[in-house]
């Protein structure tokens, strides 16, 4: 693993796309720092009558375009640094699909496994309370992230109009149906990046082909990505999950690993394949490589031993910088997490839409508006990689980076 933190590798990217701009200096400056982070302390008092104190953050990277935008995950490791990382990240994820938001990230260190269901109530609304003052439908508008999901966002809702003492859907995504979420919401992640794999692969003049795909990392996202790939020609022939990998160079069948993995809580020992290691996985000849869990899961000291012509991020930041260079050198392309994974927060913008409106879209809608935008994306980035002989992230962030100091030198530099 990468010693570098999740926001040394922010800095780095930019830094790597900043030759590529003709902009001032200080703009380069203001991006590389968040303009602001809250650090909050929880206690939680367990259902044994204890209280154990819990650490959270919420992260304002960058609000140029729009109000802050972005998840809140629970995880053990959740650190600060994290936090910032992926907030600036969403900043330019946000840019990238053209969206009219800046980047904000949320997060507690916690294991939520490890709570009950009035355990995880209670550090939920302890959070959603401890943000309230720092958040709103103009202001910063959270998300579900790693280990949260509709009834964490049902929560966060409940406790902040029970604060402001109003009603305000718009001011929380990724919510259940019931509270204003949209249809739609629940493959975002997975279906964007299909919709930019699929132009990816038009324009390497491989679609149509028979491709073969290994998801590493099968929770929401990558389970997804299991279901709808195979639409467009790809069959998922590896899958891995915390507790270890399965492996099938026939393929493996999404209704089959679904079930057994919802049974046994991994798809480790999958009667279908080959048990193996996340590592050997990783390491087996494919086509499309698709890192969907957690940061740094190709790094340096294994990027060599990858064997795959695509690396699709879905994950948020599972390619090191050092990693990203060894694979460019041995001709993979790498398909940033800011417009691969960028399907989640674009439809998370449709729902803050139509919670404002009160028009709520049907799924084709929905569907039909994801594909437009981010194939526009797409097209795009691609222009700026062929134009300057880039890496695709390096053009991501041209022309993301590009777009949010335009803004910036519109509004000037104030206060």
């Amino acid at each position: 693993m990468s010693r570098m933190n999740p926001y040394e590798m922010f800095l780095k990217q930019v830094d790597e796309a900043t030759p590529y701009l003709n902009v001032e200096q200080e703009f380069i400056d203001i991006l590389k720092e968040p303009k602001e982070v809250l650090e909050i302390s929880i206690p939680l008092r367990l259902e044994d009558g204890t209280v154990k104190l819990v650490k959270g953050w919420r992260s304002h990277h960058n609000n140029a375009l729009g109000p802050y935008k972005g998840g809140v995950r629970y995880h053990p490791n959740v650190s600060k640094d994290e936090v910032m990382a992926l907030s600036a990240w969403m900043s330019i994820k946000c840019a990238t699909a053209m969206l009219p938001y800046g980047g904000g990230k949320g997060g507690i260190r916690i294991a939520p496994r490890e709570l009950s269901k009035g355990e995880l109530e209670r550090v939920s609304r302890a959070y959603a309370l401890g943000i309230s003052r720092f958040m709103g439908t103009d202001v910063d508008i959270p998300a579900p992230d790693v280990y949260t999901n509709p009834q964490v966002m049902s929560w966060f809702l409940d406790t902040y109009e029970k604060v402001k003492g109003w009603s305000e859907p718009s001011c929380y995504t990724g919510k259940p149906i019931e509270l204003g979420g949209s249809l739609g919401r629940g493959d975002a992640t997975a279906r964007g990046g299909m919709y930019v794999l699929r132009e990816a692969l038009k324009e390497m003049g491989l679609l149509g082909k028979p491709l073969t795909a290994i998801i590493q990392g099968y929770g929401n996202a990558g389970s997804f990505a299991h279901a709808l790939y195979e639409s467009i020609g790809v069959t998922v022939v590896g899958a891995s999950d915390s507790k270890g990998g399965t492996y099938n160079p026939k393929g493996l069948k999404y209704e089959d690993l679904m079930k057994h993995k919802k049974v046994s809580g991994t798809v480790a020992d999958y009667p279908g394949g080959e048990r193996v290691t996340t590592d050997e996985l990783l390491e087996r000849t494919v086509d499309i490589l698709i890192p969907a869990a957690l940061e740094g899961i190709v790094n340096e000291a294994n990027a060599g031993k990858i064997r795959a012509r695509i690396v699709l991020e879905l994950a948020n930041g599972p390619t090191t910088p050092e990693a990203e260079a060894i694979l460019h050198e041995m001709g993979t392309l790498v398909i940033p997490d800011v417009l691969a994974n960028s399907g989640g927060v674009t439809v998370s913008c449709f729902e803050w839409i139509q919670g404002r409106t009160g028009d709520f879209w049907s799924e084709k809608t929905v569907h039909e508006k994801l594909d437009e935008r981010l194939t526009h994306a797409f097209h795009e980035i691609w222009k700026i990689k062929t134009q300057h002989n880039i890496r695709m992230r390096q053009a991501t962030y041209v022309r993301a980076m590009g777009r949010i100091i335009s803004a910036m030198r519109f509004r000037g530099i104030w206060p």
